[in-house]
């Protein structure tokens, strides 16, 4: 097929990318180069750095594209709280646009990288996506409004969407600086330079930690799966939780504990609905995972 990735340079974006071009389909990239890196764009790739926040200067890259990959985002809750105009034009306005583009492009499907930040702190566990929706930030919120913009744009205009809702990517390519690093990638950084790993609160927080290559299987399963485009919501997350502690005790070395922030103290995906509509399932294990970025 031929497909467009935004965010392209990004770490989901670019793995996604390779996957795409070794399995022999035609990739083009959005991408303006705010958060992702020129290093991690695929050659074999036509890349356009352009700002999805400017719908006519995107417009008509979409000519052509069978399936749109919609990943491009301004990441993390952090930074979505610290600067929420920024973070609502990138993640609300650019997904309206990125959507009117493809609906006018007659582009088939596009798949929504969703997140699982848009649940919030819920009490019962693991999270299903019969459950109610409850942000507590402003991302979380930015990105359960695309969902909202993907299913009314497949009602409407007759265009298949369906809406990832990623828990917790890591592995090869995760951001290693800035607001956008996850603590796997906090942890590996500070381990690296000799410094005591920081534990934010009491270290008892959990999340459900999802290897790159198996989010990047569940994008392509999601493009091609005959029973998904209506819209629908699937959780993408490897069904088992793990601590901060737990991170730490994994990577090795000295911690230290920081103030406790504003965040869930637990997530934990259902994935059941993955497995039944698009056929996909986790493989690679939290150890394995992360020995292989040690």
């Amino acid at each position: 097929m031929k497909a467009l990735v935004t965010g392209g340079a990004g770490f989901v974006g670019s793995n996604l990318t390779d996957a795409l071009i070794e399995r022999g389909d035609e990739v083009v990239i959005i991408d303006n180069i705010s958060t992702g890196k020129r290093e991690n764009l695929n050659p074999k790739a036509v890349h356009h750095e352009k700002d999805l926040r400017n719908y006519e200067e995107i417009a008509p890259i979409f000519k052509g594209i069978d399936c749109v990959f919609h990943i491009a985002a301004l990441p993390r809750v952090q930074v979505s709280i610290e600067n929420p105009v920024e973070s609502h034009d990138n993640n609300i306005n650019a997904t309206f646009n990125v959507l009117l583009a493809a609906k006018e492009a007659g582009v088939k499907r596009v798949v929504y990288s969703a997140s699982s930040s848009a649940y919030g702190d819920q009490t019962v566990m693991p999270l299903n996506e019969t459950a109610l929706p409850s942000p507590m930030s402003p991302y979380g919120l930015q990105k359960f409004v695309g969902e909202g913009y993907c299913k009314v744009f497949g009602l409407v205009y007759n265009i298949e969407t369906v809406s990832l809702r990623y828990f917790n990517v890591y592995g090869p390519r995760m951001a290693d600086e800035g607001a956008y690093c996850t603590v796997i990638s906090v942890f590996l950084r500070q381990k690296a330079e000799g410094k005591p790993m920081t534990i934010t609160g009491d270290g008892g927080q959990t999340r459900d930690f999802t290897h790159i290559s198996d989010v990047v299987q569940a994008n392509i399963l999601a493009s091609e799966s005959p029973n998904v485009g209506k819209g629908e919501v699937i959780n993408i997350g490897a069904g088992n939780n793990a601590s901060v502690n737990k991170i730490a005790e994994l990577v090795g070395g000295e911690t230290v504990n920081i103030p406790p922030r504003l965040e869930p103290r637990d997530t934990l995906a259902d994935n059941r609905l993955a497995k039944q509509l698009i056929g996909w399932e986790p493989k690679v294990k939290l150890e394995d995972g992360i020995k292989r970025l040690l």
